[in-house]
């Protein structure tokens, strides 16, 4: 067995991929904790407010408060998504995690939160629970997504049914949206 000692490999210019072990059957060990960058780019945001949601209005969540965002890639100020930075294409986990509540009387609401990628619905499951007077429900959902840089998502809630508003609640068990590359491509 022999021994490397090195600061910096590098692949070859004009590559763009380092393989390590490609020829036989291997297992590449790292001390613990050796290992830094993956699971990069990461995000976690939250709300800072309550945002109403009307009837049959698609809502954005303004997501304006950073807990973590690795590369910057999150805007928090303006339009209050995720961008996929160049160079970190790959599958994506995303999640989220809404406390909805209703204060109007007299009609049961139905609501669903919805994952946009680009301006279009990736996802909305099946978050459709039925809100009532003083009520308040919590929603979550994760999802996996292909994503390429450039890629952008948002998270937005549209109540289907019922009259009155319902409000997403912010705090510390308010409402929030992360998400983390799992792999590159």
């Amino acid at each position: 067995m022999s021994k490397l000692e090195t600061n910096t490999i590098d692949t070859v210019s004009g590559t763009a991929n380092l393989t390590i072990g490609s020829t036989n059957s291997s297992t590449v060990t790292f001390e613990n904790g050796a290992v830094t960058g993956h699971m990069y780019p990461a995000f976690f945001v939250n709300i800072s407010g309550n945002q109403t949601v009307s009837d049959q209005a698609d809502t954005k969540i303004p997501f304006n408060t950073e807990v973590v965002d690795t590369d910057g890639a999150f805007d928090n100020s303006t339009n209050y998504r995720f961008t996929i930075p160049t160079g970190k294409d790959g599958k994506y986990l995303f999640f989220y995690h809404a406390q909805v509540s209703s204060a109007t009387a007299s009609q049961a609401r139905q609501l669903q939160i919805r994952l946009q990628k680009n301006g279009s619905n990736i996802y909305h499951g099946n978050d459709k629970p039925y809100i009532n007077d003083a009520t308040r429900i919590t929603m979550s959902g994760s999802f996996i997504h292909d994503c390429s840089a450039g890629d952008y998502f948002e998270l937005y809630a549209q109540m289907d049914t019922g009259t009155g508003n319902v409000s997403i609640e912010a705090g510390t068990s308010g409402t929030s949206f992360g998400g983390y590359r799992l792999i590159g491509v």
